[in-house]
């Protein structure tokens, strides 16, 4: 009976999924509104999401547009974005909030790319753990001789393959973010 390891693949792919939003969230040099996507507005007595409550739109490569649904909402969404200490500038105008991205220093890039290596081994630590798992299951499925010696080793390197195969994954997507933080 072959081992089944779709459980691992999809944990695999939920790990390279849950990086890369992660990495969706550290803001670079270019405005993209998905930056947004972590701030929470107060609106109406529940915290939102601020793409929940307005519009949020590029407008050049350093400025994004919120447009709220309502207009009411302008200071929440201002003082939200103010207080989520992503050195971010807002101003408001007769159609909503204009947020601009200062340009990054150096010392900012460096501090950025520290944060993408911890996320990294995040990702890494969950990879491991799974894969801990799996092989404690297929360890304890030979020790009831559901399995024999060979078939334990081949499952061990189907499983190293499948680890090495979404570490590849994740390394790759930091350096591009990292390329994106340097440009």
């Amino acid at each position: 009976m072959p081992y089944n390891f779709t459980p691992l693949k999809q944990k695999v792919s939920e790990t390279e999924q849950w990086l890369v939003k992660e990495y969706q969230g550290i803001r670079t040099g270019r405005a993209t509104p998905a930056l947004l996507d972590s701030v929470m507005v107060e609106s109406y007595g529940s915290k939102l999401p601020v793409n929940q409550v307005a519009a949020v739109t590029t407008e050049d490569a350093r400025t994004l547009r919120v447009s709220p649904w309502d207009a009411a909402q302008v200071k929440q969404i201002e003082k939200a974005i103010i207080s989520s200490n992503l050195g971010l500038s807002v101003a408001v105008d007769e159609r909503g909030l204009r947020v601009m991205f200062p340009e990054l220093t150096a010392e900012r890039r460096t501090s950025l790319i520290k944060i993408l290596k911890e996320k990294l081994e995040q990702a890494r630590r969950a990879l491991r753990g799974e894969r801990d798992k799996v092989w404690s299951d297929i360890q304890e499925r030979e020790r009831k001789s559901e399995i024999g010696k060979d078939e334990k080793f081949r499952y061990k390197e189907e499983m190293e393959k499948i680890i090495g195969d979404g570490d590849g994954k994740l390394e790759a997507a930091t350096k591009r973010k990292e390329q994106e933080i340097a440009s």
